[in-house]
């Protein structure tokens, strides 16, 4: 679907260009010929300035330059055809258009050399996140995955949430799901420690005991990555972390201050309420952790979210009710549910995310299938 995205993409772009360069020259020849028609009464020519702006609007800078360049020498032909380049008038008007035109070519060459740089900033954004958050396969043992990552700054690609899925030992499936407290670059290095930890425990621990080490990593090494020079506030991080085994249905499950996952079983919906939730990591917790278990059979999903997303508002203020709208939604298979809420949820908010959101959807196969 990416690869089909970017080739029309890469196809939108040149006709555009073409277009409005096309746009361009007939609103000049429409200049002349009316001026020309007109007489020495109305003079039309300092319109021809809305030529190379609006080249510069749409195309690169060497073509707004030609565009502009065909603008003067429009206007001298204008002039010579009414009378001679003599006049004081004629004069006065191709010397600002000539002005105008220098002036638009080089703020379009300053954009051109912006947008070269952002991005270049979003690609190295870009090859961030896959080092970071490494998207997990579409299949993973039984299960197949889906995921979602929306960043509420709109020239980054990463924020604080995060997500993570790995094989363990005694064929299972780790799985971890966080939330950063802020949201944007400065939380990064700080969802860094946590999946770091992850990935080095999910192998060798069972889920208490990676919790355990979770919560020992973000102690030992949040202090050191975390803005607390602009952000004096607390730093923690929720976690869910789940362990699905690949021979049997039950899924253990701890929560640390994590929104509940949901369970879409035989059409229906449930809110999988942890019994006792442990504190988020980073804050203390001198009591063990709860494990929760619950049935995950073939053909159910899991839906795994952030808070970003079932506090994201709509312009009335309402947050989003992600539960009820999955129980709306049809659950064909993990890319449609989470296309469904995709949309649904941009156009919940009208296009404006107030907090970074990450959404997996899990669905466990039937033996044959995987």
């Amino acid at each position: 679907m990416e690869g089909r995205r970017a080739w029309a993409g890469r196809v939108k772009r040149p006709l555009l260009t073409y277009a409005t360069v096309a746009v361009a020259l007939a609103f000049m020849l429409a200049i002349t010929v009316t001026d020309l028609v007109l007489g020495t009464t109305v003079h039309l020519g300092p319109f021809l300035v809305i030529a190379p702006a609006l080249a510069a609007s749409l195309t690169t800078t060497r073509l707004t330059a030609v565009v502009a360049a065909l603008a003067v020498a429009d206007q001298v032909l204008i002039a010579t055809l009414h009378g001679g380049l003599s006049t004081t008038n004629h004069i006065a008007q191709i010397t600002a258009l000539t002005v105008l035109s220098l002036l638009i070519v080089s703020l379009r060459l300053v954009r051109e050399r912006r947008e070269r740089a952002l991005g270049r900033a979003r690609s190295v954004a870009a090859t961030a996140q896959q080092a970071l958050l490494r998207p997990p396969p579409q299949r993973i043992g039984p299960l197949r995955v889906a995921w979602l990552y929306l960043t509420a700054e709109d020239e980054s690609l990463i924020g604080g949430d995060l997500f993570s899925i790995t094989r363990a030992a005694g064929s299972a499936s780790r799985v971890l799901i966080g939330d950063v407290r802020g949201k944007g670059l400065n939380a990064i290095a700080e969802a860094s420690v946590v999946l770091g930890a992850f990935r080095e425990g999910a192998r060798r621990y069972a889920l208490p005991a990676l919790t355990a080490a979770l919560q020992d990593s973000v102690d030992r090494d949040l202090e050191e990555v975390a803005d607390t020079e602009d952000d004096l506030g607390e730093h923690f991080i929720t976690a869910l972390v789940l362990d699905i085994a690949d021979d049997h249905t039950e899924v253990e499950m701890i929560s640390c201050g994590h929104p509940p996952p949901l369970l879409v079983h035989d059409h229906g919906v449930t809110t999988l309420q942890p019994d006792a939730p442990a504190p988020p990591l980073g804050v203390p917790n001198p009591a063990p952790v709860t494990v929760d278990r619950f049935a995950f059979t073939p053909g159910d999903m899991l839906v795994l979210y952030t808070d970003g997303v079932i506090e994201a508002r709509s312009p009335g203020g309402d947050f989003y009710p992600l539960a009820d709208r999955v129980a709306t939604f049809p659950a064909t298979d993990p890319d449609t549910l989470l296309d469904h809420i995709h949309r649904d949820l941009i156009a919940h908010t009208k296009d404006h995310l107030a907090d970074d959101a990450a959404l997996l959807v899990l669905e466990r196969t039937h033996p044959a299938q995987h």
